[in-house]
């Protein structure tokens, strides 16, 4: 029985490990890769636009 204790907690890791690898190699691409990407390019544009407005300002 003391093997059973001893090999439960490597078994559940690796499952749990498993399943988050999953998860992240299923969420990666398909319907939300468009949304994620846009909101990530939006995000990429408002601080080049902060970044500009300041150095603008700065030389001004």
């Amino acid at each position: 029985m003391d093997y059973v204790s001893a090999l439960l907690p490597p078994v559940v890791m690796a499952v749990f490990f498993i399943s988050v690898i999953r998860v992240i190699v299923k969420t990666q691409g398909g319907s939300n890769k468009a949304k994620e990407d846009a909101i990530v390019d939006a995000a990429l544009a408002r601080a080049e636009n902060v970044r500009q407005t300041s150095t603008g300002e700065a030389k001004g």
